[in-house]
């Protein structure tokens, strides 16, 4: 009887530093600033050239993990720097560049008890505490976002003494809870009364929505649903080979 090979295929030996190293920075062993091995010493621990610990540094300063200064070492980035390279922008700051004016209306801040799906979402248990925001982001007095936020308590304790309107959750959260990781999506849909009551549409006019959910290495930080009305949105960008 024949039997099937499930033996997981052996890493490269450059994507094997790199792993590790992305391990270690992963479960803070290197916090950000932090001088990380030299090669001299990374070459010894894992018996491999240093073209190929080279190699490993440079896809590792490519994804904004590590910063290399010639003559002096690897150090380990600073995480809003991390975040940076993930292209999660405020979106105060992103009025203020196309010279208009932002405002935010805070209709909700107040700590919840969390459902169960969010909860294992934010990594708590079931009817735990969760902070949660309800802003509508205004550009020159129009209505361009609305967004939803619930975030874990752990990650930001001061968060709801924050005045949202002269800071964005973004903003804070960035300062305070750098994130090592999110994820996303993206979607056309309608809006729910609520959503299309505060951005002032009709019910009926299709929106974008992005759902984000950010980590702080292993910890949930915040999930966010934005809703963008498609008429008064819109979201580019650009590509180069």
């Amino acid at each position: 009887m024949s039997r099937t090979n499930t033996t997981a295929p052996q890493l490269a030996p450059y994507a094997q530093v790199k792993q590790h190293l992305k391990g270690e920075l992963a479960r803070g062993r290197y916090p950000p600033g932090a001088l990380m091995p030299s090669e001299a010493e990374l070459v010894a621990q894992f018996g491999v050239s240093r073209m190929t610990v080279n190699r490993a540094l440079r896809e590792l300063q490519s994804e904004g993990l590590v910063d290399r200064v010639q003559g002096v070492g690897t150090f380990a980035a600073q995480l809003h720097r991390v975040a940076s390279t993930l292209t999660i922008h405020d979106l105060h700051d992103e009025i203020a560049q196309r010279g208009h004016v932002h405002q935010a209306v805070v209709h909700v801040s107040r700590k919840e008890k969390a459902p169960a799906a969010l909860a294992a979402r934010l990594g708590l248990e079931a009817g735990a505490p969760v902070f949660h925001t309800l802003i509508v982001h205004h550009e020159n007095g129009i209505a361009i976002q609305c967004e939803d936020r619930y975030v874990n308590p752990s990650c930001a304790p001061g968060y709801l003494d924050v005045d949202f309107t002269q800071t964005t959750p973004t903003h804070y959260l960035l300062e305070v809870a750098p994130y090592w990781k999110a994820q996303y999506s993206i979607e056309a849909d309608l809006p729910s009364a609520e959503e299309a009551k505060l951005l002032g549409i009709r019910r009926s006019d299709p929106c974008l929505i992005v759902v984000r959910r950010t980590e702080h290495r292993d910890s949930p930080i915040t999930i966010a649903r934005l809703v963008h009305p498609g008429s008064r949105y819109l979201l580019e960008g650009a590509f180069a080979p």
